[in-house]
């Protein structure tokens, strides 16, 4: 049996498409291997940051390297930059076969066979009606306790700043009952914690005939499996989050109380630069019908430092935004201006790199600082905590995570993978609780 490999950048929604491609490649006749035993290789890609895109083409030039060792191997690229660079990559790197964009996985044995005879194949097509609903993932990199699950696929919004809209397609909801059938499957299975999946879940939808499911809907039916079952979901956008969701998560134990919602700046001006479709004002409001209805709730953010013309005072009013909603964590970036994006055509990246570093370690240390915070009010509290592995300091140690998502680490004793055990919290940094069975 032939031996593929794949390999991982970027986002949950990139983790999942791998473990759609796993499928679709081991029902014609491949077993899933490491690197160094394969026939072909896959890359998925990222193209959401330059510095994403970076990592993958050095990688790409390490894999021609293994080619002139391996004559036989055969190399794809699949995902974003598969959509957004198909003749670049064929240019620049002699070693790829062949290049899959999001949309046409399923084209991948096709295109094996044209690559048999020595031809290159490329397929970058995207499709306003393709969900992979019916193909049951294989899970690869699994801990045997969380998975991703897809719930949709493609975007809309059209941030001004983003190529997912270009590189994903159009917005598409997967039907309800094969999102329901997975996760009973992984239940079934042993899994314990599900991750809903989409570039913007709030916008799911599902409409058939006089059938109708959203996205509170939906993710209260997979609560509805098992009590033992927890379910989180990525992403939010800030515009979508209804109150019915809120009131959907603080009514059911088993759906963990933490929202990540992507702020980006805390500027209405940039706001709107960005195309974001909120302001300040009505980010806040949603936050205070979070912290209304779930007091218990972390939340999370993104952002980016440096946008197109972003002044010191958008930058400040970013700083105030943090500290105002009191984020938990956060994921804190540079602008990258990305070709062809409505950013990328309208304005320019006129924020120096210098100043754009400034700013980033301004908001990293300023969120350190509120991560700390919020941790130490969890001291002397106790939390119940699925555990997902090991420490990685130390085999003594095991680590999982509380509802809200934040790792605790606590004496492994004769505790198992997979259980929940209640923890009392005696410590912490601002990235990790520590504490103790009770």
């Amino acid at each position: 049996m032939k031996k593929v490999y794949i390999e991982t950048y970027g986002c949950q929604m990139n983790q999942a498409d791998s473990e759609i491609v796993g499928a679709i490649i081991k029902e014609n006749g491949y077993d899933i291997s490491s690197l160094e035993e394969a026939d072909l290789i896959f890359v998925n890609t990222c193209s959401i940051r330059e510095n994403a895109e970076q990592r993958v083409k050095k990688r790409l030039s390490e894999f021609e390297s293994l080619k002139k060792k391996k004559p036989h191997l055969k190399i794809g690229v699949l995902g974003c930059m598969a959509e957004r660079l198909k003749e670049e990559l064929f240019k620049e790197n002699r070693s790829v076969d062949l290049i899959v964009g999001p949309d046409s996985y399923r084209k991948i044995p096709q295109m094996l066979e044209e690559v048999s005879l020595g031809k290159r194949s490329a397929n970058v097509l995207l499709s306003k009606e393709e969900t992979y609903s019916e193909i049951i993932p294989i899970r690869l990199d699994t801990n045997g306790v969380s998975a991703f699950i897809s719930i949709m696929r493609g975007c809309e919004n059209f941030c001004s700043y983003c190529v997912v809209p270009f590189t994903r397609g159009k917005e598409r909801s997967r039907d309800y009952r094969t999102i329901l059938s997975e996760a009973k499957d992984l239940f079934e299975q042993g899994y314990k914690e599900i991750t809903l999946l989409g570039q913007n879940v709030n916008s799911y939808m599902w409409i058939e005939e006089d059938k109708v499911v959203n996205f509170a809907q939906l993710i209260a039916l997979v609560a509805d499996i098992s009590p033992l079952l927890r379910i989180r979901f990525s992403t939010s956008h800030p515009k979508d989050i209804s109150l019915e969701l809120i009131k959907t998560i603080a009514q059911r134990d088993n759906i963990c109380k933490m929202i990540h919602l992507p702020v980006q700046s805390g500027s209405n001006v940039v706001l709107e630069r960005m195309n974001r479709k909120y302001t300040r004002e009505e980010y806040l409001e949603k936050i205070s019908l979070i912290k209304k209805y779930i007091p218990s709730c972390s939340i999370s953010t993104d952002i980016i430092a440096g946008f197109s013309s972003e002044t010191e005072e958008d930058h400040k009013q970013t700083l105030s935004i943090m500290k105002e909603v009191g984020y938990d964590y956060a994921f804190m970036f540079n602008y990258s201006e990305r070709e062809n994006t409505i950013a990328a055509k309208k304005y320019k990246d006129n924020v120096s790199p210098e100043e754009k570093n400034r700013r980033l370690n301004e908001i990293i240390l300023l969120q350190q600082s509120l991560s700390l915070e919020s941790n130490k009010k969890d001291v002397g509290k106790v939390f119940e905590v699925l555990i997902e592995g090991f420490s990685k300091r130390s085999k003594e140690k095991l680590f999982g995570r509380t509802s809200q998502n934040k790792v605790v680490i606590f004496d492994k004793k004769d505790l198992k993978v997979g259980s929940y055990v209640n923890v009392r919290i005696n410590d912490c940094s601002s990235a990790t609780l520590f504490g103790e069975e009770v």
